[in-house]
C-alpha cells in the first residue's frame, strides 16, 4: 500500500457503530453476523480506531438516524431500508440497540456528525462542513454496511473532492456477494485506495 496519510488532514469515519449492528442481541446483527465474523470485523474496527488515535488522526462518528415515533410516516418515497426501519424500529432512540457499541465510544476530541436519514453520511448532515473546518482532505471510511452506507458515503466524498480509502475487512454486509460488489465492482469506480486492515495499520504506524 503506497498511500500516505498526514494526520492533520486525515479522518477515520466510523459509520453506524450501533449495538443493533455490532452486538449479540442487536436487531440487525443476525443478518450481518456471518460476514462480520468471516472478515474479523469487530477486531479490525477496534484496531483501526486505536491506531488512528495513536497516530493523532481525527475520528468522526457518522451515525444513522435513530428511529423515533412518527419517522417516515406520511413520506412520499421512503426507500426499502427506511420501510424496514419503520417496521423493526432499528437503532431506536433511547434503547440499547440505538446506543454505540461499548468498544466504540466517542472521545472528547472526536466529532459526532448529525444523523443521516438514508445511506450517505453527507446528505442532510454536517459531515462535509465539519471535515472542511478540521482541514480534512483524506477520509478512511469503515463500519456498516459495505454496499449501502459505506459505498454511498465514499462515493459522495469523492464527488466533493476528498481522497477516499475503503477497508475491505473493516466493514460487512448481509451476503458475500454484496461485499464483492462493494469492493470489486463498485469501489474501484470512486475510491482512491481499497486496502485491508493489516496494510492500513502498517501505513498508519509509519505516521506515528
Amino acid at each position: 500500500m503506497s498511500e500516505a496519510y498526514e494526520p492533520a488532514r486525515t479522518a477515520i469515519c466510523l459509520v453506524d457503530p450501533y449495538n443493533d449492528f455490532l452486538s449479540e442481541g442487536g436487531k440487525v446483527w443476525p443478518a450481518v453476523r456471518h460476514v462480520a465474523r468471516e472478515v474479523g470485523l469487530l477486531d479490525h474496527l477496534r484496531a483501526i480506531v486505536a491506531a488512528g488515535r495513536a497516530s493523532d488522526l481525527h475520528i468522526f462518528f457518522v451515525p444513522h438516524r435513530r428511529w423515533q415515533e412518527g419517522d417516515y410516516e406520511g413520506w412520499d418515497h421512503p426507500n426499502p431500508t427506511q420501510q424496514g426501519v419503520r417496521q423493526r424500529h432499528t437503532f431506536a432512540l433511547g434503547t440499547w440497540g440505538g446506543e454505540f457499541h461499548p468498544d466504540f465510544q466517542p472521545a472528547d476530541t472526536d466529532v459526532v456528525i448529525k444523523e443521516h436519514w438514508a445511506q450517505s453520511g453527507f446528505a442532510n448532515t454536517d459531515l462535509d462542513f465539519q471535515l472542511k473546518q478540521h482541514g480534512i482532505t483524506h477520509v478512511i471510511i469503515i463500519g456498516l454496511l459495505a454496499n449501502t452506507c459505506i459505498e454511498s458515503t465514499g462515493r459522495f466524498a469523492m464527488e466533493l473532492g476528498y481522497h477516499v480509502t475503503l477497508v475491505r475487512d473493516a466493514t460487512a454486509a448481509f451476503k458475500p456477494e454484496m461485499m464483492h460488489a462493494a469492493h470489486e465492482l463498485n469501489g474501484p469506480t470512486f475510491a482512491h485506495s481499497i486496502t485491508t486492515t493489516q496494510e492500513l495499520l502498517g501505513t498508519l504506524k509509519n505516521t506515528e
